[in-house]
């Protein structure tokens, strides 16, 4: 009965938050972004009706999670395509040819591929191919030929299954220059696209680096008769830039282009959020428009930050949410561990998932994470503890980073960037309940003996700085459970909820 009541309310609460969001929208209308929370560079295919997207997943395992959408924004998790750990994995390319599924991406100074029959899987485990630069982008030509570009403007032959690179590397293009007056990270050319309209092909390219200044991100576009050039840059370049730290998305680029079944165009990209840049990279969705002379740019008359026409298609139902009574059979999609998936380490039952400790503290325990959605929100977990083992409630931005609250046989411990303290000493408790409340950028942490009566710990955190721009390695701020040391801790009924802002 409590596992029932307990999926009501999640239910209720997420029908709530929709509506809420829906309220000030007009009918027929949506509002970036079209994935809220850290979901970066973005790469989206369309197959018949139906749309898949992917996005960087990073130090997160299981990685790779593909979604799906019949209307390019509504959308929900198809699978997780990687789960061998091969490190970091950076901008994905997915795709689909000859009725098979592939998705390249560069991780640990190597690119490599996973493929499957059905986009639902089975797929692979990662074949490396041997080959470095990052940002891999397949594209064929119409011989069927098949090859990646690559973040430097190369590109090298693939072999017809497109498991192994076939030949050398060739240089072909340099990109568009940047006005040296501009104020940006780098020149940074990545995340190159190709596609085929008309006469055309059309390269797609970010550059001006990822982060830094608020303007330092930028859509290029060039366009050739050959998809391997000669490449001639656009008129309109930048297609997309952010030109002041005043507007609401920052950073705005690595985009890939997609038509919708009523043949119109649109470009699907990422940006930071002005004043929530620890929420990473959030994908975004702006319409394009094609000139008479064969060139694409954005459509006239529409910012980024607007209600904008919706896409034909249809609208699917999601039931997609954090919360989480951890009673299923397997892991759900929206959590990950840090670093690595060990299947070995989580044990499932209607009690909750058993998770075996790791590390001696919970920057070496791979924590389960999941990817937090809102400015404001708070988050509850049911906890026990098993043998010598401790448990922690965190907001993890990676081994070195997090803030949040733990617990051990007898003691509660605040986590302030990592220092960690007992705080409320003497509880002598192996079952408890914990809460983080994110109220914009400042963290409250409370316990709770009987789920019902919560205690703030006196100590609070603020977690702006909790970002790429200071901390470098592109992660955001997430959500995480974690088991530490000899034993094993228990979560259940895992509870996401928005707070006003």
């Amino acid at each position: 009965m409590k596992k029932a009541i307990f999926i009501f309310i999640s239910f209720i609460s997420l029908a709530l938050k929709a509506q809420q969001q829906q309220q000030n929208i007009k009918d027929g209308f949506y509002q970036n972004p079209i994935f809220a929370g850290d979901y970066p560079d973005p790469s989206i295919i369309r197959d018949g009706e139906d749309y898949y997207i992917v996005h960087s997943s990073f130090n997160y395992y299981p990685g790779l999670l593909i979604w799906t959408s019949k209307d390019l924004i509504n959308w929900k998790p198809v699978t997780h395509a990687l789960k061998k750990s091969v490190g970091s994995v950076w901008a994905p390319d997915l795709v689909k040819l000859n009725n098979k599924f592939y998705i390249y991406f560069p991780a640990n100074e190597t690119n490599y591929v996973v493929w499957a029959d059905n986009i639902n899987g089975p797929w692979s485990d990662p074949i490396d191919l041997k080959i470095g630069n990052i940002d891999p982008g397949h594209f064929t030509d119409e011989k069927g030929n098949r090859y990646l570009y690559f973040s430097n403007g190369s590109y090298v032959p693939l072999s017809k299954d497109g498991l192994a690179v076939s030949g050398e590397s060739k240089q072909v293009y340099e990109g568009w220059k940047i006005p040296s007056e501009w104020s940006i990270e780098c020149f940074c050319m990545e995340g190159p696209k190709v596609f085929k309209r008309g006469d055309y092909y059309y390269l797609t390219t970010a550059e001006g680096g990822t982060a830094g200044p608020a303007t330092s991100h930028m859509v290029i576009s060039a366009r050739s008769k050959s998809p391997l050039g000669p490449w001639e840059n656009s008129p309109y370049n930048p297609i997309l830039r952010t030109n002041s730290a005043s507007e609401k998305w920052w950073s705005k680029g690595h985009a890939t282009l997609i038509d919708d079944v009523k043949g119109n165009w649109w470009m699907v990209f990422h940006g930071y959020e002005n004043g929530y840049y620890n929420m990473g990279r959030q994908t975004l969705l702006q319409p394009v428009e094609w000139t008479k002379d064969g060139w694409y740019k954005m459509k006239e008359g529409i910012k980024t930050e607007d209600q904008i026409k919706k896409p034909a298609g249809e609208s699917i139902k999601n039931n997609f949410t954090l919360s989480d009574t951890f009673t299923g059979e397997k892991l759900n999609p929206q959590w990950q561990f840090f670093d690595e998936y060990d299947s070995r380490r989580a044990t499932f039952s209607v009690n909750g998932i058993k998770i075996k400790g790791k590390g001696t503290g919970i920057g070496q325990s791979s924590p389960l994470l999941c990817t937090p959605s809102d400015h404001s929100y708070t988050a509850d977990v049911e906890v026990e503890i098993e043998g010598n083992a401790s448990a922690g409630l965190v907001l993890f931005y990676d081994s070195k980073i997090f803030t949040g609250i733990a617990f051990d046989k007898e003691n509660i411990m605040a986590i302030l960037r990592v220092w960690q303290f007992p705080t409320v000493k003497g509880v002598n408790k192996k079952h408890l309940f914990l809460r983080l409340e994110k109220k914009q950028q400042v963290v409250n942490m409370f316990y709770s003996i009987n789920g019902k009566d919560w205690l703030k710990i006196e100590n609070s955190a603020e977690v702006s700085s909790f970002n790429h721009n200071a901390l470098s390695g592109f992660m955001s701020l997430r959500i995480g459970l974690a088991s530490v040391g000899e034993g094993s801790v228990t979560f259940s009924n895992f509870t996401y909820k928005p707070l006003p802002e």
